[in-house]
C-alpha cells in the first residue's frame, strides 16, 4: 500500500508533510516555537510523527522511541540576552560606609537566567563566594556585602550574566566613592573666648576634603539660622558676622560630598560698655616734695 499522509505534531501544532520526489522524503518547512525549549521537559520540544497508508494503517513515533527518539527532540534557543540592572550603589554615589551592600537584578523572559554565570567584580577582584542569589521565576535578585572594608576613594563594580541558552548580557558597571573621613576644617579667626568691643567680627579659615570635594560650609550665630558661606577654590573662606552684646556662640560646620561633617565652635564676648570710676583717693594729700604717696581708684565694669 502507498503512504497516504505524514503529519508531525510539535508544541501542539499539527503540520502535514509533502512528498519530495527528488529526496524521496516527506518534508515541510516549519517555523520554530517562539520560546526556548530549555524549560520543556528534557530541554526539548517533543516531535510526534504519524504516518498513515491508504488502507488506514498508521504508526506514530516520538521522542520516547528507542530507535528514533533522539531524532525527534527539537531544541530551540532564544536569541535575547538577559538584562542586568545595578540598584545599589547608584552611579557616582558618595558613601560613608566602607562595606556597602551591592544590589542588582538579572532578568530574562525566556530560557531564564543561569545563576552559575552571575559574576561580580569589585575593582579588579572577581567575587566567587558570598553572593546572595534569590530566584523569582526566571529572574534573580542578588546582593553582596564586602567582607573587607573598601579603601577611601573611587571604586568600580561590574556585573555579568548569561541565560540558559548561552546569551550573554551586556555587562553593567557603576562607579562610586567611599569616604569615611570628615573634611578638614581650620578656623584661624576669631580666637576662642575673644573679648572685643567691635560688633563686626570676621570669621575666616580653610576647609578641604581629599575624597569628596567640594565642601559646603555653614555658620550659625547664637543658635540662629545657618548661613551659607562661599568656599574658594583654594578652600579658604571669610564671613562677617554682627555680634550681640554679651557672649556669642559661633558654630562653623563643613560638610563633604559624602555627608561627613566637621564642626568648630568659637565663643566671643562683645563688651561695648566702658568701665565706671567710682572713687579716687590720694594719701597723703598734700604730700611733701620728693615723698611718696598712694593713689587708690575704685573702678567697676
Amino acid at each position: 500500500m502507498a503512504v497516504k499522509a505524514v503529519q508531525v505534531v510539535i508544541n501542539g501544532q499539527t503540520h502535514t508533510l509533502t512528498y519530495n520526489a527528488t529526496t524521496k522524503k516527506y518534508e515541510a518547512t516549519i517555523t520554530a516555537p517562539s520560546t526556548s525549549s530549555y524549560n520543556q521537559n528534557g530541554h526539548y520540544y517533543n516531535v510526534k510523527v504519524k504516518a498513515t497508508d491508504e488502507a488506514g494503517n498508521s504508526v506514530t513515533k516520538d521522542a520516547t522511541d528507542a530507535t528514533l527518539g533522539s531524532s525527534l527532540q527539537l531544541k530551540v534557543k532564544e536569541k535575547v540576552a538577559p538584562v542586568i540592572s545595578i540598584t545599589a550603589p547608584s552611579s557616582s554615589a558618595k558613601l560613608t560606609n566602607n562595606k556597602p551592600v551591592i544590589k542588582w537584578t538579572v532578568t530574562d523572559t525566556d530560557s531564564g537566567v543561569n545563576p552559575s554565570t552571575i559574576k561580580l567584580i569589585i575593582d579588579s577582584q572577581t567575587i566567587t563566594t558570598g553572593i546572595t542569589k534569590t530566584q523569582s521565576g526566571k529572574n534573580y535578585t542578588c546582593s553582596y556585602t564586602p567582607t573587607t572594608a573598601l579603601s577611601d576613594g573611587t571604586h568600580i563594580i561590574k556585573v555579568s550574566a548569561s541565560d540558559y541558552d548561552g546569551n550573554v548580557a551586556t555587562q553593567k558597571s557603576v562607579t562610586f566613592t567611599v569616604d569615611t573621613v570628615p573634611p578638614e576644617l581650620s578656623v584661624s579667626a576669631p580666637v576662642d573666648n575673644l573679648v572685643t568691643n567691635q560688633s563686626s567680627l570676621v570669621v575666616k579659615g580653610t576647609t578641604n576634603d581629599v575624597t569628596s570635594s567640594p565642601v559646603t560650609l555653614t555658620i550659625k550665630l547664637n543658635g540662629g539660622t545657618e548661613q551659607a558661606v562661599e568656599v574658594g577654590s583654594d578652600g579658604s573662606f571669610t564671613k562677617t558676622l554682627t555680634l550681640v552684646t554679651g557672649e556669642n556662640t559661633i558654630v562653623i560646620t563643613a560638610k563633604d560630598g559624602a555627608g561627613k561633617t566637621s564642626t568648630v565652635t568659637k565663643k566671643v564676648v562683645l563688651d561695648q560698655t566702658a568701665p565706671v570710676i567710682q572713687s579716687v583717693t590720694i594719701s597723703p594729700n598734700p604730700v611733701n616734695a620728693g615723698a611718696t604717696y598712694t593713689i587708690s581708684v575704685e573702678v567697676t565694669d
